[in-house]
This record gives structure tokens, C-alpha cells and sequence, in this order.
């Protein structure tokens, strides 16, 4: 059961760590006097001390919701640790003291302080809150440390500090792209297909659950398309075009990683999908230039957008599912299950990837319609290699829902 915080929580040494909304920071650890900051430089930015400072550099991802969650996550797990159990403030941070940070976020202790023991997420208005699942692995670790580099210049180019301690960061030299792992199996992947397949549809919520469940694993799959695009694009974001031939070719237009949009295929088994997702919640078949209605509806109302958070909910629920019917095999499947339990909604994009490379779908189209880099058009009128893609993807990328396992 989530109590209720008091409004704001004052530094107590052996209380567990709060929001930092509901963080009280002495002035002391304010880093309104942090040895870090500049002095001689002029501010590009009214910060008067390190939230203040944090909250600037943040701003400026406002408009793009899944970066700056990340990128708060960061910023408030480092500014905590650092006044709640480093004594300093985020403005004093030497280059030693980040190296302790970085093996703290691998092992985050005590324990109680610092990680949630719910397995269901709490608001962070609960005092189960903590900023922590768990330790964090190595790939995640980097990460943090990649954004923190990035907070960090970002705050010296402002004039608020006077240098990055994270620029004496050991440098590692550019090597190769190491493989994907963070994939299922086409077996595995059969039995999540099966999973959906086989979920209870007695009633009506059921049944619209089981809709749900089946479309959002077609768009991740068949689209490639990640959580958070899903939570932002329109269902009217589909349309259509005729090539040369007079063939009729649907097309989702996609906004994803830094505002770049592209251009995903949408195969004939994806549109089927779509027109049977609809009616499942007795819509038309097929959506109206402009149509507002969210790709991924709730069961509730069809007008506001599940979150990016509710959507990795939905998958994770439907990833336990499938490695509960796995370990029901027998022990000898148990391995396999933890990999499903471990998967979450971009493990689905790294599988269509997979998938379609297995294919033998052109890496070049696997490129686009994945977005890993950049396209120069956003309009309806599209070059012969599009068509090629689309073909490609259409013939050789399919879901098959319905098929015998393997």
C-alpha cells in the first residue's frame, strides 16, 4: 500500500532517499558555494544553485518525453547520492568521487535507502519510492555515465562550472559494434506469438486486452517501432500512396529519436492487423486521413494515449506470461524462461531487426525502417528504392499469426 510523504522531506542521514521534489537540501550541499563553479565566466544560465542548474539543462528536453525521463533519472540519482550520502554537493564532484558513483549505481547500498523492494513501481509520491529498481549492469552503467559526461559539459558551456570532471574519463578506443543479444529466438518469439494467441478473452475487457496485447506486439514487430513511438503517433499517421504500377502501399510516418521522422512500411499483414484491431472496438477499418485516436488505444475511452510507461507494463506482463508457459515445460526450459522474463519492448525492435536480417531483407532497408539514421523527406511522394523496401520488408518481414510453431 503507497503512504503518503510529507510535503518535504528534510536530510536525515538514515532516512530513506525521496524525489528530489520532496528533497529539502541545506545550503550547505546546495552547491550555491560548490568549489566547481565558475567564477570567472559569464552565465548563460540564471542558476543559482544545483538543482536550479540540473532543471535548466533538462528544460531543454521538454518537448521530447522519453529522453528527459531518462536524463532526469540520471541527474537525480547523482544529485542524491551526492547530498544524501557523499556529503557534497553536485557542484564540488571530483573526478575520484565520480569513480566511487560509478561503482556505487553497479551495487546502490544500503539497500533500503536506495532501491524499491515493490515489484510493482510506486508514484513518486510514495513513500516506497527510491531511486532504484536494483544494481544496475555494466551496459547501463556506461550509459548513466555517458549522460552524466553530457550534463556535466553542458553545465561548464552554461558558465556555471568552472570544469567537467567527467572529461578525464578514460577514453577507450572505437571498436567494432558488438552483436545484438538482447533478442528472442524465432522459438522463443513463437512462444510469445502463442502466448497472445492463447489469452483469455471471456470477457469484454478481456477480449479488448487480448485485441490490444495482439496489435501492440504487431507494431513493435512488424513496425519495429519503439514504446515511445507507439504512445505518440496518431492512428491517422497511416497512409497510402500508388507507385508507378497502380499497387497501393500504407506507410506509418513516424516521429522518433531526436525529432527525426521516418517513413516505416506497413506490410498488407500489418494493415489487416490494424483494421482487425479496430474493429474490436467497433471502429471503421481503416483510419481518416488526420485521425487523432492514439495507435495504441485504452480499454477505457478512445481519446488519451497509453503512456510510454504503461506500454513496457503491457509487454513485461505479456513476456512473464510466455516464460510462465515455457517453465511449465519442464526444468530443462527454465533457462529459456528467464531470457522471456528478462525481455522488455525494445528487445522486440532488436528481434524485428534480427528477424528481418535472417530474411535476408537488405540491411540498408532494415536501416531505414528502423531509423538508425536520419531520413531527408517526410513526404507521400517517395523514390523507386522506398517501393523496393517496402516490397522487401512486405515479402520477406512477417509476424504469422495463426502458424503452427516453427
Amino acid at each position: 500500500m503507497n503512504r503518503p510523504v510529507s510535503p518535504l522531506a528534510p536530510l536525515v542521514p538514515d532516512a530513506p532517499a525521496p524525489p528530489l521534489e520532496r528533497l529539502r537540501i541545506p545550503p550547505e550541499l546546495s552547491g550555491v558555494a560548490g568549489t566547481n563553479r565558475a567564477h570567472n565566466s559569464i552565465a548563460q544560465i540564471s542558476a543559482e544553485d544545483d538543482l536550479a542548474a540540473i532543471t535548466a539543462w533538462l528544460a531543454r528536453y521538454a518537448d521530447v518525453p522519453g529522453t528527459l525521463a531518462t536524463y532526469r533519472k540520471e541527474a537525480e540519482r547523482l544529485l542524491l547520492w551526492a547530498v544524501m550520502q557523499h556529503g557534497k554537493p553536485l557542484s564540488s564532484l571530483t573526478h575520484e568521487d565520480l569513480l566511487v558513483y560509478q561503482h556505487f549505481l553497479a551495487d546502490p547500498q544500503p539497500a533500503w535507502r536506495w532501491i524499491m523492494t515493490s515489484r510493482k513501481k510506486p508514484g513518486r509520491k510514495s513513500a516506497d519510492w527510491r531511486p532504484f529498481a536494483g544494481p544496475l549492469s555494466p551496459t547501463s552503467v556506461r550509459h548513466a555515465m555517458t549522460i552524466l559526461n553530457a550534463m556535466f559539459a553542458w553545465l561548464v558551456d552554461a558558465g556555471y562550472l568552472a570544469g567537467n570532471p567527467l572529461s578525464l574519463a578514460r577514453r577507450r578506443g572505437i571498436k567494432a559494434s558488438p552483436r545484438v543479444t538482447r533478442y528472442l529466438t524465432h522459438e522463443l518469439w513463437d512462444v510469445v506469438r502463442i502466448t497472445i494467441e492463447n489469452l483469455p478473452v471471456g470477457t469484454e475487457r478481456e477480449r479488448l486486452h487480448a485485441a490490444r496485447c495482439r496489435w501492440l506486439f504487431t507494431t513493435l514487430y512488424l513496425g519495429g517501432l519503439r514504446a515511445a513511438e507507439i504512445a505518440s503517433t496518431p492512428m491517422g499517421a497511416a497512409f497510402c500512396r500508388r507507385d508507378a504500377a497502380g499497387v497501393e502501399r500504407w506507410w506509418i510516418e513516424v516521429c522518433g529519436k531526436g525529432s527525426k521522422t521516418r517513413l516505416v512500411p506497413a506490410s498488407d499483414e500489418l494493415i489487416a492487423e490494424l483494421a482487425r484491431y479496430r474493429r474490436a472496438h467497433g471502429l471503421p477499418p481503416s483510419p481518416q486521413p488526420g485521425e487523432t485516436r492514439p495507435l495504441l488505444l485504452p480499454l477505457i475511452g478512445h481519446d488519451k494515449p497509453l503512456s510510454r510507461g504503461a506500454i513496457h507494463l503491457i509487454v513485461k506482463q505479456v513476456f512473464r506470461l510466455a516464460a510462465g508457459r515455457l517453465r511449465a515445460r519442464g526444468p530443462e526450459w527454465h533457462a529459456r524462461a528467464d531470457v522471456l522474463a528478462a525481455a522488455s519492448a525494445h528487445w522486440v525492435r532488436h528481434t524485428a531487426g534480427s528477424h528481418m536480417t535472417d530474411q535476408q531483407v537488405d540491411l540498408r532497408f532494415v536501416r531505414d525502417n528502423l531509423g538508425h539514421t536520419s531520413l531527408a523527406t517526410t513526404s507521400v511522394y517517395l523514390h523507386a528504392e522506398d517501393d523496393a523496401r517496402h516490397q522487401a520488408t512486405q515479402t520477406r518481414h512477417r509476424l504469422g499469426w495463426g502458424k503452427p510453431a516453427g
